[in-house]
C-alpha cells in the first residue's frame, strides 16, 4: 500500500502554537472498522462491523484474521463493535442474533486471546432484545475490576427511563460476568436491575477512562441536535426521553428541555448534532500540550475536537482537524509514545504525530 500523508499547520492556534500535525495512513481497504485496543507497544486488535476480528502489527504492517464464535448480526448500526485487551483476555461487544425472527441485544463476551482461533463466553446480555438496528451503544471501559458497558436505547426512547430494562442505561459488571455487592440496585435503588449503573442514555458511543482523576467520561448521540460529553455517575439519570438535550426529533417536534434539576447534566452539548462518536482523555508526551483534555470524534463533521475542562465544567473547544479522514470511528492513545490512532468509516487506520 502507497503511504499517504497528510500535514497540518496551525498557526494563531492555543492548540499548538504554530507546530505540526502528521497524519499517515497505515492501513487501507478494511470492512467498515469499529474499534481497536493495543495489545502490546506493536500489535492491535480491531474489529470490523461485518463480523471480522483481526491483529495488526504496525512495524511489519501485517494483519491476521482471528477466527471467532461469536452470533453476530450485521443490522443497521449493529455488527461486532467495540474491542477491549486486558490481561490477556479479549473483551468484545456485538449485536447479538437472539434466535428470534429479527431480535437483537447489546451483548458482551470474554475470551482468551489467541493468535487463530478465540472461543467467546457471553458475560452480558442486554434485556429484553429488540427488533431494531438502532443505538447499540455498545463502548467498554475498564476500571479496576470492573467492566463499564454502554448500552443504547435501541430507538426506543422512553425505555431508557425503566431501570427494569437494560436498554438506555450504563451497565457496571464484574470481570467475570458476575454482579457487583455495591451496584445501585443494593445501595437504596431496588427496582433497578442489578447490572444497571447509571439510566437515560440514548446511544453512547464513546467512553474513556481518565487516567488524572479516575472519573469515566462518555460521549452520546443527541437526536436532532442534543450531543453530548460527560461523566458516569453512580445511581444518576441523564434524564432521555424526559430531556432532549436541547435537540428535537427528526419530524422537528420538541422532545423536552435541554435540562433541568433531578438529572445529571453534561459537561458539553452540541446543538446542531456533530455526531459524536469515540473519546479518550489524552495522557502522553507527543501532545503534552493536551494533557488531561478530551479528545472526541466525529461522524458527521468529520472531525476531531479538543475539549478542555475543569471539574465537571466546560472551559474552550478546538476543532484539531475536519475532512481529513472521513467519519472517525474510534480514537486509541499509544501509551509509550503518545502518538494517537483513529480508524475512519472509508477503512482506513491512520497515524497522528509530530
Amino acid at each position: 500500500m502507497k503511504k499517504i500523508f497528510i500535514f497540518l499547520f496551525f498557526f494563531n492556534s492555543s492548540i499548538l502554537n504554530g507546530s505540526e500535525i502528521k497524519l499517515e495512513k497505515i492501513i487501507d481497504n478494511l470492512d467498515k472498522p469499529w474499534s481497536l485496543s493495543f495489545i502490546n507497544q506493536e500489535s492491535i486488535i480491531f474489529t470490523e462491523k461485518s463480523g471480522k476480528l483481526f491483529t495488526f502489527n504496525l512495524k511489519n504492517k501485517k494483519k491476521y484474521e482471528i477466527k471467532h464464535d461469536l452470533f453476530v448480526l450485521e443490522d443497521g448500526q449493529g455488527g461486532l463493535l467495540d474491542v477491549l485487551y486486558h490481561e490477556g483476555a479479549i473483551y468484545i461487544s456485538y449485536s447479538e442474533y437472539r434466535e428470534q425472527k429479527g431480535l437483537t441485544s447489546t451483548s458482551v463476551a470474554k475470551g482468551n486471546l489467541d493468535s487463530q482461533n478465540i472461543r467467546f463466553k457471553n458475560i452480558f446480555r442486554a434485556e429484553p432484545p429488540i427488533n431494531s438496528g438502532y443505538h447499540f451503544g455498545s463502548r467498554l471501559v475498564i476500571k479496576g475490576n470492573h467492566l463499564y458497558i454502554t448500552a443504547g436505547e435501541r430507538g426506543q426512547g422512553m425505555i431508557a427511563q425503566d431501570p427494569t430494562k437494560h436498554p438506555g442505561s450504563i451497565i457496571r459488571i464484574n470481570l467475570d460476568g458476575s454482579i457487583p455487592k455495591d451496584n445501585p440496585k443494593f445501595k437504596g435503588k431496588k427496582d433497578w436491575l442489578p447490572e444497571i449503573f447509571q439510566i437515560g442514555v440514548r446511544n453512547p458511543q464513546g467512553m474513556a477512562l481518565s487516567p488524572f482523576d479516575n472519573k469515566i467520561y462518555m460521549t452520546n448521540h443527541g437526536a436532532k441536535g442534543g450531543d453530548w460529553f460527560g461523566t458516569a455517575n453512580f445511581g444518576e439519570n441523564y434524564g432521555w426521553k424526559i430531556l432532549g438535550w436541547g435537540g428535537t426529533n427528526y419530524s422537528g417536534s420538541k422532545i423536552g428541555p435541554k435540562w433541568k434539576p433531578g438529572f445529571t447534566k453534561a459537561i458539553k452539548y452540541w446543538v446542531p448534532s456533530i455526531a459524536v462518536s469515540a473519546m479518550t482523555i489524552y495522557k502522553g508526551e507527543t501532545f503534552n500540550e493536551w494533557n488531561g483534555d478530551a479528545l472526541i470524534t466525529s461522524l458527521k463533521d468529520q472531525s476531531l475536537r479538543r475539549i478542555k475542562f475543569k471539574d465537571n465544567e466546560f472551559i474552550s473547544e478546538e476543532i484539531i482537524f475536519k475532512d481529513k479522514i472521513g467519519r472517525i470511528r474510534d480514537i486509541k492513545i499509544h501509551k509509550e509514545t503518545g502518538e494517537l490512532y483513529m480508524l475512519s468509516d472509508k477503512g482506513e487506520l491512520w497515524r497522528m504525530y509530530k
